[in-house]
């Protein structure tokens, strides 16, 4: 394989493979990025690809191919090579012995590959029933509920997040048995439903390679096993995590004794502040007095901690406490 590419191109190329690559891989192919050339004639292009088997990230460049091939390279060394290089174009040329020569002017770098044959393949999944959303809509969606997936690995559906389609509206919904994190956007209004459950830890790389401009749009297509998101010149292909997610929707319901009105940034200022106390004792709790005001109080073998902040206030007063940890 040949070719020639801008090094900015290339190396954007590779920032966005790199999020679906792990160096902690007993198979050392996996801590690789595959380089390979597809298609025929106009639609003939340089691809790179990267994956860890739950995630796999596909994504096109611009390139000069004067001949085909593959070959799989070591993504951290290969990646720093290319950051370190010049601006300007970059000719790549692989060899029988899977060996790749990289140049750049008067700078020439021969590293050692693997056969790109030995790759994993990107698992397929048929373009059928497309839902088309605002990327920064999902990006948004991701960043106000990914907080709340649980780490507990015996529970494996609550490590994902939730997504459901239904009448035009995408609901992403996380829980870790201490919070509930729910959140909607619009979606194409001939979207099919769906109900899946996404990693929640691939869903954070994802977010990653989305554009916060926003007019950018992307697809979704959805398998029993997987998920693909089609941007511009990048595929992201995730495996869902096969069970049945809580029913969160009981605990997320209208009817309420108490209800309050308070600014956001002087409730979190505030609980910052008292966490300085709370958190001498292992983060012990947060006492909320809702009355005229809402009064944040701690008591610890540290100290005494008072905050009051104005509030608007429907219903009974109340006395209720929080984890700071969870209510930050």
């Amino acid at each position: 394989m040949q070719f020639t590419c801008n090094q900015l191109d290339l190396l954007v190329a590779i920032t966005t493979v790199s999020k679906a690559i792990t160096n902690r891989t007993a198979n050392p192919i996996l801590s690789c990025m595959l380089l390979k050339t597809e298609g025929e004639g106009k639609d003939k292009g340089l691809y790179l690809i990267g994956t860890d088997l739950e995630l796999s990230i596909k994504s096109k460049i611009k390139a000069n191919i004067i001949s085909d091939g593959s070959i799989a390279v070591d993504e951290k060394l290969f990646s720093e090579i290319i950051r370190k290089i010049p601006e300007g174009i970059i000719e790549i040329d692989t060899d029988s012995n899977n060996y790749a020569t990289i140049k750049s002017g008067k700078s020439e770098y021969k590293i050692a590959g693997q056969d790109g044959k030995d790759y994993p393949d990107i698992p397929v999944v048929e373009r059928n029933d497309g839902i088309t959303m605002f990327q920064n809509d999902l990006k948004d969606l991701i960043k106000s509920t990914n907080f709340s997936i649980s780490k507990e690995e015996t529970k494996p559906t609550l490590t994902g997040e939730l997504i459901e389609i239904e009448k035009g509206i995408a609901t992403l919904v996380a829980v870790d048995g201490f919070r509930i994190s729910a959140k909607k956007a619009n979606v194409s209004l001939d979207a099919k439903n769906v109900s899946a459950i996404i990693p929640g830890i691939k869903l954070n790389e994802i977010a990653k390679n989305l554009s916060s401009n926003s007019e950018d749009t992307f697809t979704m297509y959805f398998t029993d096993k997987n998920v693909l998101f089609e941007l511009k010149d990048t595929i992201m292909v995730a495996r869902l995590i096969d069970g049945k997610f809580i029913n969160y929707k009981q605990n997320l319901v209208d009817n309420f004794d108490t209800q309050i009105k308070v600014n956001r940034m002087d409730l979190l200022n505030s609980v910052e502040r008292i966490s300085l106390i709370s958190g001498i004792d292992k983060k012990q709790p947060i006492k909320l007095e809702i009355g005229n005001d809402l009064v944040l109080t701690s008591n610890t073998t540290a100290g005494q901690g008072h905050e009051e902040l104005e509030i608007e206030k429907e219903g009974p007063d109340l006395i209720i406490a929080f984890n700071p940890v969870f209510l930050l």
